[in-house]
């Protein structure tokens, strides 16, 4: 095993200028650039005018390493790291990240180093290094790249576990714009069928509220919470279950609750739409598709329960995009976006005759179908490649 800091030296601390108002200065990598796969994010870069002398050094260079310095949560540690692999002497980084560059690259393969760092982020061995400080985690970077060991092993190994892994990377992010193009195909069908519904629909439209009922969820207190029983949803199940996900249910209450509200107020029926109603996962929606007990978090979650003649597949597309436009037109000052139950019934929908809701949903459902086979694939790649690294680097 060899110290990070005989490899790399201390990490150099980035640069932050000033306002660049020419539009012509220093492109700087900050955190918002980095991804958790480990890649530079080079879609939104800004400039900066930076004036200090002797920072020749500091330029990116092929192979660098931008460890994160400031940023993480108490879900997501503060050290993530990415792997430039830009132009040279092009870009800078800022002063919440710092720069590791092997010293000898003839005998540590860099990518090699980065992908060490890497599964140990991933595994959170960053976290017994982080300084907390108000709304922020700070890595006590010099520590770490003092402490942090790496398994030295002959060049040529070292590369060829980077192709590996590498190969396994490139498959998963294959898989990933499969499924994004399935989704894709199935928007693009929906508008060959339907039109633009926002604009020139041959269709009718209707009030919202003549095809569904919209409500909410009667109020569960904290103190109704159990450590098991009928799972609790809120927006981030929600998410997860409209994705296809096994929801990673954390809140229960108990089934005599459960059964108390079942009898007296109704429960969600297979069928009707559950949709998330506030904050950063506004418009994430799942059809329920099971009779297993649940229930879910009132003002958090809106429910669309459905009458006749209404295929909640078309229906769901259908309020995805009315709900892209609620969110596109924002709100004014600080007040925080969320759909109600008020401003749902006042949203008018195109209400196309059933038989064509129902073909627009077997062509969904063939979709999903290889949807399924492709996710079941990128699974499987994914297992593999985290396993490879704990092999390499466990």
């Amino acid at each position: 095993m060899t110290k990070l800091i005989d490899i790399t030296g201390k990490a150099l601390s980035g640069e932050w200028g000033t306002e660049d108002d020419s539009g012509i200065g220093i492109p700087v990598l900050r955190t918002t650039n980095f991804t958790n796969e480990g890649i530079v994010d080079y879609s939104d870069v800004v400039t900066r005018t930076i004036t200090k002398k002797n920072i020749a050094e500091k330029y990116l260079r092929l192979g660098d390493i931008i460890i994160e310095k400031s940023g993480g949560s108490d879900k997501f540690p503060v050290g993530r790291v990415i792997y430039f692999d830009g132009p040279d002497n092009k870009y800078l980084f800022n002063n919440f990240t710092g720069l590791l560059r092997v010293k000898d690259p003839q005998k540590w393969n860099q990518k090699y180093v980065f992908y060490a760092l890497f599964s140990n982020y991933k595994r959170g061995g960053t976290r017994a290094f982080e300084n907390k400080t108000t709304g922020l985690h700070n890595l006590k970077t010099d520590d770490y790249v003092a402490r942090f060991e790496i398994k030295e092993v002959p060049y040529n190994q070292q590369v060829s576990v980077c192709r590996q892994l590498d190969k396994l990377f490139y498959i998963i992010k294959q898989r990933e714009q499969e499924i994004s193009l399935m989704d894709d195909l199935i928007k693009a069908r929906f508008v060959e069928m339907f039109g633009d519904i926002l604009h020139e629909s041959k269709y009718p439209s209707v009030q919202l509220n003549e095809l569904v009922d919209i409500g909410s969820s009667k109020r569960i207190f904290a103190n109704e919470y159990v450590q098991e029983g009928i799972p609790f949803y809120r927006s981030k199940e929600i998410r997860e279950l409209g994705s296809g996900m096994k929801p990673s249910v954390e809140l229960f209450i108990s089934p005599e609750r459960y059964n108390d509200i079942r009898r007296k107020f109704g429960i969600p029926r297979v069928g009707d739409i559950l949709i998330a109603a506030i904050g950063a996962t506004i418009g994430y929606s799942w059809i329920v598709n099971t009779d297993s007990p649940f229930y879910y978090k009132d003002g958090n979650l809106i429910l669309l329960s459905l009458k006749d003649r209404v295929n909640p597949v078309f229906l769901n597309h259908a309020m995805g995009i009315l709900i892209e436009d609620f969110k596109s037109k924002g709100v004014a000052g600080s007040a925080q976006l969320a759909l109600t139950i008020e401003k749902l019934e006042k949203m008018t929908v195109v209400n196309p005759e059933i038989e064509l809701q129902n073909k627009f949903a077997g062509f969904v459902k063939q979709v999903d179908k290889s949807k399924v086979a492709v996710q079941k694939a990128l699974d499987e790649t994914q297992l593999l490649f985290d396993s490879l690294m704990q092999e390499y680097f466990g």
